[in-house]
């Protein structure tokens, strides 16, 4: 896939599951603003992965908040396999605390294999942080804080999710999908 399809298939992603099933009520205004980065890494291990996210950090930190809110770190090469990618999560959380950078940034973990602990690979409320590649989604803690302060129902948002996910079943979500990549070939 070229950098361009990748970015399409992610932006499908996030009209279609992430906003359409409102599972992140914050994420319509920055979609809708232009504010998300996106980038995609050509890493197959994890160093080089390591060294794009500094940089997907260095650049989402320097930037203006009103014109770059939010980042996706799109890589579809390196850690596909799910385990490898949650390791890689915990060093990422590590890396943030011993770098100072813990109270200016937290990293969302979405895969295509993603599980929560203590369910079935199959088990569809998974879904809420699956995605059709592995990716890091870089978000500024001020405004996490911010969003949190605006929509206080929103420390319910893991049981709602998982709520709509049951909801909408394994049909459901594969309707969904059906519509992500449909959505990502026209805008290609």
């Amino acid at each position: 896939m070229t950098d361009d399809q990748i970015i399409a298939l992610t932006k499908a992603w996030l009209e279609e599951a992430v906003i359409g099933l409102n599972l992140c009520p914050f994420a319509e205004s920055v979609h809708r603003n232009d504010q998300i980065a996106y980038y995609v890494s050509r890493a197959e291990e994890e160093g080089t992965l390591m060294d794009d996210l500094i940089v997907a950090i260095d650049t989402l930190l320097s930037a203006d908040p009103e014109k770059i809110d939010t980042a996706f770190l799109i890589h579809p090469h390196a850690l596909q396999n799910f385990d490898e990618y949650n390791e890689f999560i915990g060093w990422t959380t590590d890396f943030l605390a011993q770098s100072g950078l813990e109270a200016a940034l937290q990293i969302a973990s979405f895969h295509p294999d993603y599980q929560f602990v203590g369910t079935s690979a199959d088990d569809i409320t998974n879904c809420t942080n699956r995605s059709p590649l592995p990716m890091l989604h870089l978000l500024r803690e001020s405004s996490v804080d911010a969003a949190l302060t605006a929509l206080p129902e929103a420390t319910q948002l893991v049981e709602k999710n998982l709520a709509t996910l049951r909801n909408l079943g394994a049909t459901g979500w594969d309707a969904v999908n059906q519509r992500i990549h449909a959505l990502s070939k026209l805008n290609q």
